[in-house]
C-alpha cells in the first residue's frame, strides 16, 4: 500500500466535541449527484467516534507547502508544536462548524450521509454542502514521504496523440 500515491487531506469535525482533526490520505469523490465524498478513518481513532457523534466533517485538501500541517495532524508535529495543534495553520469554521484550513487547495463541508465498517477502518460518506477551492499544486504522499505531482507536458503526447485527454474526448464524440 505504501507505493500508492495519494492526495493528502486533513479531516476535521466539531459539534458535540471540540475541534478535532486528523491527516487522512484515503479520500475520494463518490458521486456528483448527490455530491458525495468518502474518507476512511481508523476505528481506533478518536476522530472516528467524533464524526459519528457530530454527524458532520470537513475535508481540507492540502497543497505543497502544507507538510507541517499534515505532520501535525498525523501526530508528528514540527519542533515547538503540539500534536493536533491548530496553530500550525490558519483555520476557520466551515458553515457546519467543522474546522477547515483557510488556504487549503480545496475544502469540502459535509454532513454525514452514511458510515460503513471497512476492516480496521470506518468509511464515512459525506454529503457535500459547500466546496471552496483555490489554485495550487496538491501535496501527495507515497512511500512514507511527501511529494508533488509532475505536470503533464504536451510534448509527452506527441508520440501517442490519441492518449492526450482532449483527443480522447474528441474520439468518443465521433
Amino acid at each position: 500500500m505504501r507505493r500508492t500515491a495519494a492526495g493528502v487531506t486533513v479531516v476535521g469535525t466539531a459539534g458535540r466535541t471540540p475541534w478535532m482533526a486528523q491527516t487522512v490520505s484515503s479520500m475520494c469523490s463518490v458521486s456528483a449527484e448527490p455530491p458525495l465524498v468518502l474518507v476512511c478513518v481508523n476505528e481506533r481513532s478518536p476522530l472516528c467516534r467524533a464524526i459519528e457523534a457530530n454527524g458532520l466533517f470537513a475535508v481540507s485538501v492540502l497543497a505543497t507547502g502544507h507538510d507541517h500541517v499534515a505532520d501535525t495532524f498525523a501526530g508528528r508535529p514540527w519542533p515547538g508544536k503540539d500534536r493536533w495543534d491548530f496553530t500550525c495553520g490558519t483555520w476557520e469554521a466551515a458553515p457546519s462548524g467543522a474546522p477547515r484550513l483557510a488556504d487549503a487547495l480545496a475544502a469540502f463541508d459535509c454532513r454525514l450521509h452514511r458510515s460503513v465498517p471497512g476492516g480496521t477502518h470506518r468509511v464515512f460518506l459525506g454529503h457535500v454542502d459547500e466546496v471552496t477551492s483555490m489554485p495550487g499544486v496538491p501535496l501527495v504522499y507515497t512511500d512514507r514521504d511527501y511529494g508533488r505531482p509532475e505536470p503533464i507536458e504536451p510534448s509527452r503526447f506527441a508520440e501517442f496523440p490519441d492518449a492526450h485527454p482532449q483527443n480522447r474526448m474528441r474520439n468518443r464524440a465521433t
